[in-house]
């Protein structure tokens, strides 16, 4: 059996318009994608952003009139930018799988999906699937605090994963040997997605409770990874400097370079700050809390 999609460039303001229009011309379903790999962070609680460059994929069933269909498209289109294309049947989900292969951050740690063998049994590897949610691996923010991570002697520390997402950070300092791991994040979804990821890879509930911000503990980590945006964490330099230990260790991203110094001025009153790492124009500002 094969398809007709229907692919549509248009603007998050104009989505559900065409969300609906594709629905009533006979749609079996309708998604979104970035159109430009830009990254949502942190979403607020009940909302479904976005990216400013959006594709909408419209699926048809195969023996839909592919000419009628492109002509109505035309119209409704008003100048936007699409695509009619007859896609052949196949395995679908064996496609998308291979997409995705096992990474090495640092010298120990790997992220491995389900379906993958570890290429090295003996080292560190995270299980986790590529999903909706907040983190993977694959982007550099993330990639970077990973990366930061492997380097650091976590081994029996007290970690924060502060703006959580899928939790990769946290259950990857556990895995590294932390002791234990809070998370924190708005988003209830991201604390479904961070509990199913550390059940996957063994990790007892005890050792990584889960926080909306309004419940989380005051006491202080001896390492604090935050993956969120540079102006929430401008915002928030005074909390994350309080959840920090004096002595502990801090790593910051969800950073564009050219903000990297307005957070680093955030920090540097508290901090002895490292050299800025860079990925891809992303950036990670870590340091220690001066004693």
């Amino acid at each position: 059996m094969s398809w007709l999609q229907v692919r549509l460039a248009l603007t998050p303001a104009q989505a559900e318009t065409y969300e609906d229009l594709m629905l009533e011309l006979g749609a079996v379903s309708v998604t979104f994608m970035d159109a430009e790999d830009q990254p949502i962070f942190e979403p607020d609680l009940g909302t479904t952003p976005l990216w400013s460059q959006t594709h909408l994929l419209a699926l048809f069933e195969g023996d839909t009139d592919a000419a009628a269909l492109e002509q109505r498209v035309q119209l409704l289109a008003n100048g936007l930018v699409y695509e009619v294309e007859r896609l052949e049947d196949q395995e679908w989900e064996r496609s998308w799988m291979d997409n995705f292969q096992p990474m090495r951050f640092g010298q120990r740690l790997w992220i491995v999906p389900s379906w993958h063998e570890a290429p090295e049994p003996e080292a560190v590897n995270l299980l986790l699937d590529p999903g909706l949610a907040f983190g993977t691996g694959t982007h550099p923010t993330t990639s970077l605090c990973l990366q930061w991570l492997d380097g650091e002697p976590v081994q029996g520390l007290q970690v924060l994963d502060f703006g959580c997402g899928s939790g990769i950070l946290a259950i990857a300092a556990l895995l590294l040997g932390a002791e234990h791991a809070v998370g924190t994040d708005i988003d209830v979804q991201a604390l479904e997605a961070s509990r199913e990821n550390a059940n996957r890879n063994g990790i007892d509930p005890a050792r990584f409770p889960l926080y909306l911000p309004a419940d989380l503990p005051g006491e202080p980590a001896d390492v604090v990874v935050a993956n969120i945006l540079a102006g929430p964490l401008v915002g928030l330099a005074e909390q994350i400097t309080r959840l920090t230990r004096i002595g502990g260790r801090l790593a910051l991203s969800g950073i564009l370079a050219e903000q990297a110094e307005d957070v680093r001025a955030a920090y540097a009153g508290c901090f002895d700050l490292e050299p800025t790492a860079t990925l891809d124009g992303w950036v990670r500002i870590s340091g220690t809390r001066r004693r």
